[in-house]
């Protein structure tokens, strides 16, 4: 660990505006971003007495082994460059709330010819009306499916709607009424999208508009005698109301509210916020957050607050009013920040009486349930998967703790295709980020000696790599699924750079150990592989399945763990994840492989001109029957090759082909 005084700087050089800084680490990596209005007060008490700092940030201090700073105007700019580079830069010291799950919302395509209602998670598109979010996603599913019966929009995918648009009859829902069919005719262009803008509008509050129309309709209905229809519209009013009911009012219809309570020890942190639209509550989100620098409830408020609405795809998830258990000591800066996001005003307070301060209480209740329930499982989870990991270190005889376990398992049919997974465990956990897959082909691909030695080296050199230059990016080695590095460096960086995309990272630290499936075949394979490298403080194991034996390097006998150990069932678990990662890249690379076409056949044509010829004319049969003018209108195909790809399925028209089949699945692809 750095000592601080190695690298402080000196009190005079400090300014004494406003700003950012950063603290490094030995590799030049972003350990920790903070802003103060003062900087040179602020990064002095990291330095005064480095013993008296609370544990978390004595920690960190004694990590990093720089410290960078950038001035900037106001503390309103402090907060968007602080933002923006704990975005960037992922420092491990600094608080994130991370979702465990993607939220549900209800998305209105508008943009498309014939808009679609959809449940979507994730990133937002343009030109979508997007309402929520919902919890738990079977909430909106079922509201979804109740307001087709008044609002009978499109929900099909584009492929099913195409051959519904091709065979001329529509899906189940168009049979049973709750889809207009635009695919068939049913309604014009123009009258569906009026009906999905009308379901945009019931979405957006105006239930009682809605309900108060059809009431009118059914008693003009019953006037006339006509029970029919006003048997029909008094389902729909029900099926109105019904949603109505999931939704219950909270507060006045003209409150657009996120309520957010936090509830915390000294270690971890627990939030939620009810998303609260036209008075009632449309969503609820919650985060259970590790305290890993020393911050009082009014600073976890304002973390919370920016990673919230900045990662915002859209300005209309920020309401007009975010209230909070305490007020940040920023709290006009976030709510300028809030404003300037959502292009209107946008205000930041602590409910002190009412039904809102009652509404937070209700949160303050979920935020504390998830908290004691988040610490009781992980007491559980934690417990055993420290018994596994101290139990297979003593196994096999192993001076360091195991906090990163690499697997590594080979797939192939036959000795084609060959391929392999790397599946990363940290503290007994799967870290997915750091999962890796490599293509094997040549001298490597004989067996599984060779592939394994092949991909081990490839890991490892890329490893030694970072090792001898940190501040550069390491080879590419684009099989190998190794990402480009973080460029560091002691610049300081300006405001105006901060805006690009955040750099792909390198791996933080290496592997402990190394589980390859096999025996002693492959166990000595990649052994030798980290011995040519000059490797010796990563260890190798290999699990086999047959008897589920662990072998390890220069032994005649394995190491036989107890049938009932968490050491094995840690070791199966590491092993079946990576067997299930290499199987699944070994189908996606074997079916592309073996999906043939007439059009592969033609020479000028890569596979984004055949998708292009596919998706215009739907079958090589009927791009046969094309002319020249008419291959000339998809897109990337200019007059010479047009004339070229016409000329070569004329001459091989007298050809009897057969259609294109993935020979994995049996499917025909084009006819």
């Amino acid at each position: 660990m750095a000592d601080p005084a190695t690298y402080r700087p000196k009190t005079g050089e400090i300014p004494t505006a406003p700003g950012v800084y950063r603290f490094r680490d030995e590799h030049g990596r972003v350990i920790y971003v903070g802003k103060a209005k003062n900087l040179r007060s602020r990064l002095n008490s990291y330095f005064a007495n480095p013993r008296g700092l609370l544990p978390k940030t004595r920690a960190m201090v004694h990590t990093a082994a720089s410290v960078e700073w950038t001035v900037v105007g106001t503390e309103l700019e402090a907060l968007q460059l602080e933002y923006t580079w704990i975005k960037e830069f992922n420092p491990r010291f600094n608080i994130m709330f991370r979702d465990d799950k993607s939220y549900p919302y209800l998305a209105v395509t508008m943009g498309e010819k014939y808009p679609r209602a959809q449940v979507m998670r994730g990133d937002r598109r343009k030109d979508t009306r997007y309402f929520g979010p919902f919890y738990p996603a079977k909430a909106i599913r079922e509201t979804l499916d109740t307001l087709l019966r008044v609002f009978p929009v499109r929900t099909c995918s584009s492929g099913v709607f195409k051959r519904a648009e091709r065979t001329g009859r529509p899906c189940l829902l168009g049979y049973i009424d709750k889809c207009s069919a635009p695919c068939v005719g049913r309604i014009s262009p123009e009258d569906h999208r009026k009906l999905a803008a009308e379901l945009c509008d019931f979405m957006s509050g105006e239930g009682k508009r809605f309900i108060g129309t059809l009431e009118k309709e059914m008693q003009a209905a019953v006037a006339e005698l006509d029970y029919e229809t006003a048997a029909r519209l008094r389902d729909d009013i029900a099926a109105l109301r019904k949603v109505f009911e999931r939704n219950n009012v909270v507060l006045s219809e003209d409150t657009d509210a996120d309520i957010f309570a936090l509830e915390e020890d000294e270690l971890e942190a627990s939030a939620q916020v009810f998303h609260v639209r036209a008075g009632r509550i449309r969503g609820q989100r919650g985060w259970v957050v590790e305290k890993v620098e020393d911050t009082d409830t009014a600073d976890l408020v304002e973390h919370l607050i920016q990673q919230v609405y900045g990662e915002a795809a859209s300005t209309d998830r920020i309401p007009r009013q975010v209230l909070v258990p305490v007020l940040p000591s920023n709290a006009d800066e976030l709510g300028q920040w809030l404003s300037g996001l959502r292009g209107a005003r946008v205000d930041i307070r602590v409910p002190q009486r009412g039904d809102k301060k009652a509404l937070m209480e209700t949160v303050a209740r979920n935020a504390s349930d998830a908290l004691r329930l988040h610490k009781s499982r992980r007491a559980g989870d934690i417990t055993t998967r420290s018994a596994a990991l101290q139990e297979l270190q003593e196994a096999l005889d192993l001076p360091v703790a195991l906090l990163r376990i690499e697997c590594y398992d080979i797939s192939h049919v036959s000795g084609t295709n060959v391929v392999a997974s790397m599946v990363v465990a940290e503290d007994g956990l799967p870290k997915k980020s750091d999962y890796r897959k490599f293509s094997i082909t040549g001298d490597a691909a004989r067996d599984d000696t060779s592939a394994m030695y092949d991909v081990i080296s490839r890991r490892f050199r890329n490893y030694l790599a970072e090792n001898a230059d940190p501040a550069a990016d390491p080879p590419a080695d684009p099989a190998a699924g190794q990402l480009p590095a973080e460029r560091t460096g002691t610049d300081v960086q300006p405001l105006t750079d901060t805006l690009t995309a955040a750099p792909r990272t390198k791996f933080a630290y290496p592997p402990n150990l190394v589980v390859v499936d096999g025996g002693q075949p492959q166990v000595a394979a990649a052994s030798r592989a980290l011995a040519d490298l000059g490797i010796t403080d990563i260890y190798v194991v290999g699990l086999a399945k047959r008897l589920e034996e662990v072998w390890v390097p220069d032994s005649d006998f394995p190491v036989i763990l107890p049938r009932a150990s968490e050491a094995l069932f840690l070791l199966q678990r590491i092993r079946d994840e990576a067997h299930r990662f290499a199987i699944t890249f070994h189908r996606q690379k074997r079916a592309k492989s073996m999906t043939a076409s007439l059009l592969d056949e033609i020479s000028g044509l890569g596979p984004a001109k055949r998708a292009a010829l596919l998706k215009e004319f739907g079958s090589v049969k009927k791009l046969r029957k094309a002319s020249v003018e008419e291959l000339q209108r998809v897109p990337g195909i200019g007059p010479a090759l047009a004339a070229s790809v016409h000329a070569q399925l004329a001459a091989k028209g007298g050809q009897a082909s057969a259609p294109a089949v993935n020979m994995t699945t049996g499917e025909i692809v084009e006819t």
